[in-house]
């Protein structure tokens, strides 16, 4: 691939301040669409930032995820496996695995958790007012809320909570751990799982783990032992450190625009559409955590 220029820019590029778009991404994309960036492990890659060209890249079978499951590959993480197990598939891997376990994401499961999670964030919001001004959001709501959920729909023990958010942190960070500790951190966390799904093997249960050792047993030859560990360890991960981070996100947005706060408390049936608008403007993140590969030449 060539372009104009073969200036050499650091990415991910410093997240600006109060949610507002990365400036850079919106110069590149009128002044050099396809720019050579350095990651901070492996090495350089290609950045775009126009529309089509990011469709093609994620959509175009011959850009490869897994083709990056190695250490010399260009990545954001220290952990070339850091991204998740279905992340890291190209079909006909991806399309078997997704097939496999599709079954056990209904409709009716997620309803069957809607009295509970609304039970969790009542009393998480009645003890945060409780404790009195000033109140920390984040510690108090935006994190327990997700996670509490998403181990109750796992089966995961109340007592293991707090660890395993703790992992979950460590194989997120980019500075905070050595790649040493992010690497113990994940080997921790997949003997965790792996004894609950051991656990779930003598002993079966309803819970959404519990139905996915089920799948395996039903299917064994399709899910791989090690892919329902890391499957549930990604469903932990993605499960709760987006979530808290866009109530934070959400809630300080409308904090700095008061006339669209009072228009939701005083008009609740606007919400769902509020919710879809506010996912949709605040940025989640700066860039995706890998690369993909260009399998042959690709204008």
């Amino acid at each position: 691939m060539t372009t104009h220029t073969q200036q050499l820019r650091d990415f991910p590029f410093a997240p600006p301040a109060e949610l507002h778009m990365e400036p850079a991404f919106a110069q590149l994309r009128e002044e050099e669409p396809i720019s050579r960036v350095r990651l901070p492990y492996g090495g350089e890659a290609w950045l775009v930032t126009r529309y089509q060209d990011i469709k093609t890249v994620l959509g175009d079978p011959r850009f490869s995820r897994a083709a990056t499951q190695h250490a010399q590959a260009p990545r954001i993480q220290p952990d070339p496996a850091g991204e998740g197990v279905l992340m890291s598939l190209d079909p006909p891997d991806h399309t078997r695995l997704r097939k496999t376990v599709a079954g056990v994401f209904t409709k009716r499961r997620v309803e069957d958790l809607r009295p509970a999670t609304q039970r969790i964030a009542e009393e998480l919001l009645e003890a945060m007012e409780a404790s009195g001004a000033p109140a920390d959001l984040v510690a108090s709501y935006a994190l327990p809320l997700p996670v509490t959920v998403i181990c109750d729909l796992l089966g995961v023990p109340g007592d293991d909570r707090e660890q395993l958010r703790g992992w979950s942190d460590a194989l997120l960070s980019t500075t905070a751990c050595t790649p040493a500790e992010s690497a113990a951190a994940a080997q921790a966390m997949a003997d965790h799982f792996a004894a609950l799904v051991s656990q779930r093997r003598r002993q079966p249960t309803d819970d959404l783990l519990g139905a996915l050792v089920q799948t395996w047993a039903r299917e064994e030859g399709l899910l791989r032992d090690e892919e329902l560990v890391l499957l549930t360890r990604d469903l932990l991960i993605a499960g709760h450190e987006t979530t808290a981070s866009q109530i934070a996100n959400c809630t300080y947005l409308l904090l700095q625009r008061p006339h669209d706060m009072d228009r939701l408390r005083t008009d609740p049936s606007a919400m769902a559409s509020a919710v879809e608008e506010l996912l949709r403007f605040i940025p989640l993140g700066s860039g995706s955590f890998r690369a993909r590969v260009a399998t042959e030449p690709v204008e």
